[in-house]
């Protein structure tokens, strides 16, 4: 008897691959996780149209209406001004969970967001960021703003307060990710010796 393998639970893809351009455009990377039952969409931020968001979800077969969370990496505008495109969504953040009117709390660093989704408080780039580590089917990724870009650049963040809190969490994260997506850019693989 031939073995098949088990269907997919936990996915990962980025949908939109961000930028920081010397031109002022910047967009942010934005991913989509399934994960079970639930479809979060990360750091849904600045876009050249929001096209670059709806588009992906719909040739998935996702309306706006079925995501049932939106993470949120850090609160500059740039990862968050789209944020109001899924109605449904209950929004993480580092600190709160929030759903219309409702302010949720939830329990911080370690916090369960879905099964295999995770929420890791990693000051850096703010002292408000927060790292969404996902244990998908095939890797382990970790979406957050800790690097800007697929070459892990820039090594000192201009706008981190605490440039040795930074690289904290840079290592914490780099001892569990398996493919981090940055704030700005594609993914990239970590390399273990």
């Amino acid at each position: 008897m031939a073995a098949y393998p088990s269907a997919m639970t936990t996915t990962v893809e980025l949908i939109h691959a961000g930028y920081v351009r010397d031109d002022g455009h910047v967009g942010s990377s934005i991913s989509l996780i399934r994960d079970g039952d639930a479809i979060i969409v990360a750091d849904p931020g600045l876009v050249a149209s929001q096209a670059r968001i709806l588009d992906p979800l719909r040739d998935r077969g996702i309306a706006p209406e079925d995501v049932s969370h939106v993470f949120l990496s850090h609160h500059h505008p740039d990862h968050t001004m789209n944020v109001a495109l899924f109605p449904n969504a209950e929004v993480v953040d580092f600190w709160a969970r929030y759903q219309r009117d409702l302010w949720l709390d939830h329990d911080g660093d370690g916090w369960q967001m879905t099964p295999n989704a995770q929420l890791w408080l990693t000051p850096g780039h703010s002292e408000e960021d927060a790292s969404l580590i996902v244990r998908a089917d095939e890797a382990t990724y970790a979406l957050t703003h800790l690097w800007w870009g697929t070459d892990r650049t820039p090594e000192l963040d201009p706008y981190a307060p605490d440039q040795a809190v930074l690289g904290s969490n840079r290592l914490r994260v780099l001892e569990v990710a398996d493919i981090v997506i940055p704030g700005h850019g594609e993914a990239f693989r970590v390399e273990r010796p």
